[in-house]
């Protein structure tokens, strides 16, 4: 049966390709083509776009560990500048671009990418709806005709739907946004300057989430107890667990062959410089 480690391993080996749409220029520039102003303003409009044109609240709810004021100052304004459907059309004009000089026209065309984007496709279509509403949003888009397209949107449905399950994990152990950050950083999966500058938090709300683990014995002198250590692998791994569901659909022999053809597409795109270290993001180096 597929492994909750199998799970974690994809995650590890796509993110990169997802995150073209953050960190590649071609995406920010297809963004702006389409009216967006500066970097948050389409990060926003691009992840968010799936959902419709959605107010702060709800984005806040479901990106969980922005601060609100953060996402205020760019939502709803954005969809003014630029509607979801624009957004939609933008986001894969700025992967197909930022694809192609980074794998190249020879990937694009290859049994290889074709194989890939069907089995990354069957993954996602048996992703399930409830409590995954990032997830279900992407996965009601229509699947791209390119190949390396209908990739990257299976990938980021399937993130999208890890992403869900990763906040259910924390929800349950009453760890807000601010304090799922603290963890991560006192864990060493970022740090702490990343992740207030990539999430938006003051150097108040910060302390304020670091004392609130202190009190509660996961925290002391801002590095991880043994209990703290303890329940972020808890959360890390429960994390994993309710991201299988997908994965066991495609079943083992999909898995490690779609992971053998992400494995190169992982290292082109850290190796063009699109993956940088201790981003916020937090996927670990499958390596």
């Amino acid at each position: 049966m597929t492994s909750p480690g199998m799970a974690r391993l994809l995650w590890a080996l796509a993110e990169p390709f997802h995150a073209l749409t953050y960190f590649a220029a071609e995406c920010t520039a297809a963004a702006e083509a389409a009216g967006c102003r500066g970097f948050w303003q389409s990060y926003f409009a691009l992840r968010a776009a799936p959902l419709g044109p959605v107010g702060p609240e709800v984005v806040t709810a479901l990106f969980y560990n922005f601060s609100p004021a953060f996402v205020a100052r760019r939502v709803p304004a954005v969809w003014a500048a630029v509607p979801p459907a624009a957004a939609l059309e933008a986001r894969l004009a700025g992967v197909d671009a930022a694809v192609r000089r980074v794998l190249g026209e020879e990937w694009i065309a290859s049994p290889d990418a074709a194989e890939a984007a069907d089995l990354a496709v069957r993954a996602a279509a048996a992703v399930r709806p409830a409590g995954r509403a990032m997830a279900a949003a992407n996965a009601g888009l229509p699947v791209p005709e390119q190949p390396h397209l209908a990739l990257w949107q299976a990938v980021t449905t399937l993130r999208e739907h890890r992403g869900d399950g990763h906040n259910a994990a924390l929800l349950e152990r009453e760890v807000d946004g601010v304090g799922a950050h603290v963890v991560a950083a006192a864990a060493g999966r970022s740090t702490r300057e990343w992740l207030m500058r990539a999430r938006g938090w003051e150097h108040e709300d910060w302390e304020a989430a670091a004392h609130r683990l202190t009190e509660r014995g996961w925290l002391a002198g801002g590095e991880l107890t043994v209990e703290g250590t303890a329940m972020a692998a808890v959360i890390e791994a429960d994390t994993d667990r309710l991201a299988l569901g997908p994965w066991r659909a495609l079943g083992d022999a999909g898995c490690d062959r779609l992971a053998a053809l992400l494995t190169p597409l992982r290292r082109a795109v850290v190796g063009a410089g699109h993956w940088p270290e201790n981003n916020p993001i937090g996927a670990p180096d499958p390596s």
